[in-house]
């Protein structure tokens, strides 16, 4: 599972999250920390990666688009890493079967679902 963290989210989840989504990046560390979100798009979309945001534009462009890419969104506000990190991991089932489900394009993730 290749999950993409938007610019919006901090690089160090890459290494918070190792263990349980092992090829996943951050734009930071892909050179595109500046990249419009449609350079992110077509980069995720070409290279099989799920969007991971905070960012609604992205969530509008899965609305409109459709996948490939698909969009996961942070619905936390101001967070700290931390509770990013934990949310992602105690939601990992349903992240891996979203990934896995050819007809999902889109999944909101908040506290307390």
């Amino acid at each position: 599972m290749r999950l993409l963290f938007d610019q919006n989210l901090s690089p160090r989840l890459v290494r918070l999250l190792a263990d349980l989504y092992p090829d996943s990046a951050h734009v930071h560390g892909l050179g595109m920390a500046t990249a419009p979100d449609t350079a992110v798009w077509a980069y995720a979309a070409e290279l099989g990666f799920t969007v991971v945001s905070k960012d609604a534009d992205f969530h509008q462009r899965s609305l409109l688009l459709g996948h490939p890419p698909k969009v996961i969104w942070i619905r936390l506000g101001n967070c700290s890493v931390g509770e990013t990190a934990t949310l992602l991991r105690d939601r990992s089932v349903v992240v891996h079967s979203f990934y896995a489900d050819a007809d999902a394009s889109f999944l909101a993730l908040s506290q307390g679902q």
